[in-house]
């Protein structure tokens, strides 16, 4: 394998760095030379991108498109499983949607329903009580014993409050109150 090898003064004019530059980067660590005290082009190119005075081959052109086309597919199969997640949520929140419409439309029907029962067990509605007459289709029975029941009443004990604990002749002198 022909790897290039660069001089510190040869890495200065092809990146346009000047030696004191590419001195300080070796000594902070940032570029390694070799054993043989060149620096090679990868290095260079790692820490300063690609040189002005150096060109890529034609290979070097065929990996770079190699590895766009491979990142491009990659990226075309992440965003269809996305898609497809996305699509998943919205049907789901689609289905929330109509079902929590139709718990509102019950609802709505049994407000109507009892509003109904109560106007025709007062003859009237109240005017400001909300309550729309309709004319209704089913004829529905309402249930007598539950509107027959009244609620049961608990007796709530009275507060007692407790007698102080009986306390010993010693126990007056040596326990402290509490």
């Amino acid at each position: 394998m022909n790897t290039t090898k660069f001089s510190v003064m040869d890495a200065s004019k092809a990146f346009k760095k000047s030696r004191t530059t590419i001195y300080e980067a070796i000594k902070n660590g940032e570029l390694s030379r070799d054993n043989d005290g060149l620096i090679d082009l990868s290095e260079l190119i790692r820490v300063y991108g690609n040189p002005t005075g150096v060109h890529s081959s034609t290979r070097t052109e065929h990996v770079q498109k190699d590895v766009q086309v491979h990142v491009q597919s990659e990226v075309e199969i992440v965003l269809k499983e996305q898609i497809s997640l996305l699509k998943n949520q919205l049907d789901l929140a689609n289905q929330r949607e109509k079902s929590l419409m139709q718990h509102i439309e019950d609802l709505t029907h049994r407000i109507e329903f009892k509003g109904s029962l109560e106007a025709t067990k007062g003859d009237e509605a109240p005017p400001n009580s909300g309550i729309v007459k309709e004319p209704h289709s089913k004829k529905v029975e309402p249930r007598t014993e539950q509107l027959s029941e009244k609620p049961k009443r608990y007796p709530i004990p009275e507060q007692v409050e407790s007698e102080p604990e009986q306390r010993g002749f010693w126990s007056r002198f040596f326990k402290p109150y509490g």
